[in-house]
């Protein structure tokens, strides 16, 4: 039987229903709640600890009315660094290598800054469209072209996403197909390519948490343009 590399993408089903369903409903579960008691474990205060400094850094550029966005950008970032993660797991399934859910969140985040932007500052947000001192006959082809790259944002987000962690899976199964095959007649070269997966495997797990950040990011920065 001849299986395709990019079969890994496709969504599995049990008994019909869609296992990304599962997979989107199993992060949150592993976040951990606050307790009652007076000391906290190491667990929760770590946690604590890294919320506390993600979020300053995060929101430090951004205007004091903006900050009420801190528990959506936060519940973002964790929902995809927890989904990316999972996905490197055997036998398991990332939902975020679908552009349709990438696409899914951009595009309604990224609507609702421009949104905010136009009811605000409605003046500040359409003068981004043109820079400031553009000589006369260049107006028209520049706010096509600010108007375009604005579009273009939420397209940016969803396949930035996308692309970086397909790749990175398709990389990971060629390798490890590799070394698979290659086991029985060539050892010593399946022993580096079984090293080098290790590697990889490394900077996969790197690459799913800094493309969490960088998502999540780019919105700040949109709506630091808008508030």
């Amino acid at each position: 039987m001849i299986m395709s590399f990019f079969d890994q993408f496709m969504i599995p089903q049990t008994l019909g229903v869609p296992l990304i369903l599962i997979a989107v409903a199993i992060p949150p579960l592993l976040i951990l709640n606050s307790s009652n008691r007076l000391v906290s474990n190491r667990m929760s205060t770590l946690q604590a600890w890294a919320i506390k400094t993600f979020t300053k850094q995060l929101m430090l550029p951004i205007s004091i009315t903006g900050h009420k966005w801190t528990s959506m950008l936060l519940a973002l970032t964790l929902l995809l660094m927890s989904l990316n993660l999972l996905g490197l797991l055997p036998y398991t399934f990332t939902p975020t290598t679908q552009l349709s859910m990438n696409m899914a969140l951009a595009i309604p985040m990224w609507l609702t800054t421009v949104l905010i932007g136009m009811r605000n500052q409605p003046t500040i947000s359409l003068g981004h469209l043109l820079p400031e001192g553009t000589p006369t006959p260049l107006i028209p082809i520049l706010i096509i072209i600010e108007t375009v790259s604005l579009f273009i944002r939420p397209m940016a987000l969803g396949v930035r996403l996308t692309a970086n962690l397909t790749a990175g899976h398709l990389l990971i199964q060629l390798i490890s197909t590799a070394a698979f095959v290659l086991m029985p007649s060539m050892t010593l070269t399946a022993s580096m390519a079984f090293l080098v997966l290790l590697l990889l495997t490394g900077l996969e797990i790197a690459v799913a948490m800094i493309q969490a950040y960088v998502f999540v990011l780019l919105l700040s920065l949109y709506l630091q343009e808008n508030v």
